[in-house]
């Protein structure tokens, strides 16, 4: 029975962008793609929406087999959904096409070692991070000054939290954050 080629790229961050992967896809003769932006674990409605779509003959395509998954439980969870529906997996780049036992085997070894290496390389930022913070660099973003009361005061004259952030140059829970702050310490002092 034959299907159709349906692609599916995801990237981890907003700084990248699918087009390589949605480039090699057309390339290949995929017309119909799926794409995800998102980072982790999380959700990736983009591919449980292609999942749900799969048809027996249908081949799902990806670029790599690390942008179909974050994790081997992960890959091998969305093969069996894709083995389920009578489909197939097929990367670009790595001489995976789950139709045959062997091809299903590489395919999880590779998933092995994709993960295997995201967990050494999250153990070396780790390190790495913890050895920054031993010679006391700072991580995360710095914290504006900014008065308080003055946000308190622009929120009493009726200013939005928004209004109030974009004047004193902050985040809007910055602003929120100072007068709830004030209004506390005003409680406090009058109780």
């Amino acid at each position: 029975m034959t299907g159709m080629e349906l692609g599916y790229a995801r990237v981890s961050t907003t700084e990248q962008d699918t087009r390589l992967q949605i480039s090699a896809l057309r390339a290949a003769g995929v017309l119909a793609y799926w794409e995800d932006q998102i980072s982790g674990v999380k959700t990736r409605p983009a591919l449980e929406e292609l999942l749900g779509l799969l048809q027996p003959g249908d081949v799902l395509m990806v670029y790599k087999i690390d942008r179909l998954a974050r994790s081997l439980s992960d890959l091998l969870r969305i093969a069996e959904r894709v083995t389920k529906a009578g489909a197939t997996l097929r990367s670009l780049t790595e001489p995976i096409e789950t139709v045959t036992p062997i091809g299903r085997m590489i395919f999880q070894l590779l998933g092995a070692f994709a993960e295997f290496e995201r967990n050494v390389i999250k153990e070396r930022c780790a390190a790495g991070q913890a050895e920054a913070m031993k010679r006391g660099v700072k991580f995360g973003r710095k914290r504006r000054k900014f008065d308080y009361h003055e946000a308190f005061r622009m929120r009493k004259e009726g200013k939005t939290y928004t209004e109030i952030a974009e004047a004193l140059g902050v985040y809007r829970s910055h602003a929120f954050s100072a007068v709830r702050r004030i209004t506390k310490e005003l409680a406090e002092a009058d109780g």
